[in-house]
């Protein structure tokens, strides 16, 4: 493999890492800094015209998601740094790091499908008209490429996975 492929792979290794880290530590720090009263979802009742009951049904499944989520954040951070340290031990990319790499990617695909069919889950929870709105914003929040994504890397006049840049 070209040595500025394996750079480059390498960069975005120690980018997730480090982005992973980051997000985790902040989320551990929010937790642990934050007062129990405040609720995370109010925001949703105003913004979708909730009642009461609705908002209550949201929280709960809410509520039911956020253990998986975790676990799977969990295990996400676990996989990349697993993956960071086969390439700093292997110098290339070798058949244990491909494998790592297809770990790492399907269980960011599996947790990316939880995560929207929690989406989904969410918005039966509310009046259909909220529920399409919810749905629309969360696929625009969350199926947008990432930074360092392989489709943000390429040319600015390429337009890949059909994408314009």
């Amino acid at each position: 493999m070209k040595r500025g492929t394996f750079i480059l792979f390498t960069l975005l290794a120690v980018a997730g890492g480090w982005f992973a880290a980051g997000y985790y530590g902040a989320q551990h720090f929010r937790a642990a800094t934050s007062t129990p009263t405040v609720d995370e979802l109010a925001w949703m009742q105003v913004e979708f015209a909730l009642t009461s009951q609705q908002m209550d049904n949201v929280r709960k499944v809410h509520n039911e998601y956020r253990p998986r989520c975790r676990e799977m954040c969990n295990r996400v951070a676990v996989r990349q740094s697993e993956l960071v340290l086969l390439l700093q031990a292997s110098g290339e990319i070798t058949p244990a790091v491909r494998a790592k790499l297809r770990e790492a990617s399907d269980l960011r695909a599996d947790c990316e499908s939880a995560m929207l069919q929690h989406f989904y889950h969410v918005s039966q929870a509310m009046p259909a008209p909220q529920g399409k709105r919810y749905l629309e914003e969360m696929h625009r929040l969350t199926l947008v490429p990432h930074v360092g994504s392989p489709a943000l890397m390429v040319g600015p006049d390429s337009h890949a996975h059909g994408h314009p840049h």
